[in-house]
């Protein structure tokens, strides 16, 4: 039997989160920890309770929500943090994830992705169809730079290696165990691919890999 994931709500008041925290409560496997009306509130509601998840909207002032999730990661790494919002500008999108958000998913999303993000627990963030499709149009299919760093023929067989691996869901240590490798050199690793195909984020990186079939290798 799964734990039961403790959740705290941070959006605006109104029937789009009371329906949510009703849909929520009908689970066994949720228990919701609070509710807050922004993300100053949350943060207050965290101090006296730590939940496993916060769920947050992002408003007009993307950078304001995405400030409250780098808050919440530097000081409770431990909690994972969903965004649930309207907003799909790419903008946003990548102010949240930049920030540490854990997953990215849209209001009018199905109640099953809702339900599987928030029992999701792997390294790789989980994205909604389209915030998915938006990140590969915007961070991994843009038109070749004039250094065409975008080729994956420059990568090298390790770093092949360990882009396979993180498409196929494998986290730092994992990869570094796999390969008989330190943490340390996984990292020099990502980074260097990352340089080399002009991708900006971890979550660029598994896209890319999997849209270029690399977890099928």
């Amino acid at each position: 039997m799964r734990n039961c994931c403790k959740i705290l709500i941070a959006d605006d008041p109104g029937i789009m989160r009371d329906g949510l925290c009703g849909l929520l409560s009908a689970d066994p496997g949720v228990q919701i920890a609070g509710v807050a009306a922004g993300g100053n509130e949350a943060l207050r509601l965290i101090e006296h309770d730590v939940p496993d998840l916060l769920i947050i909207d992002i408003g007009p002032a993307a950078t304001l929500g995405a400030e409250t999730i780098a808050h919440v990661k530097r000081h409770w790494p431990q909690v994972r943090v969903l965004v649930l919002t309207f907003r799909k500008e790419d903008a946003c999108i990548e102010a949240a994830l930049r920030a540490g958000a854990d997953g990215y998913l849209l209001k009018n999303d199905n109640r099953s992705e809702l339900f599987a993000a928030i029992h999701h627990t792997g390294e790789k963030p989980f994205l909604s169809a389209i915030v998915y499709e938006r990140i590969l149009n915007g961070f991994v299919n843009p038109k070749e730079s004039a250094t065409g760093r975008r080729s994956p023929s420059q990568l090298t067989q390790r770093e092949r290696e360990v882009i396979r691996l993180i498409a196929s869901g494998q986290r730092t240590r994992e990869i570094a165990q796999q390969l008989s490798l330190s943490h340390k050199t996984v990292e020099k690793h990502r980074t260097n691919l990352m340089r080399k195909l002009g991708l900006k984020t971890a979550t660029a990186v598994a896209a890319y890999a999997i849209a270029n079939g690399y977890h099928t290798l």
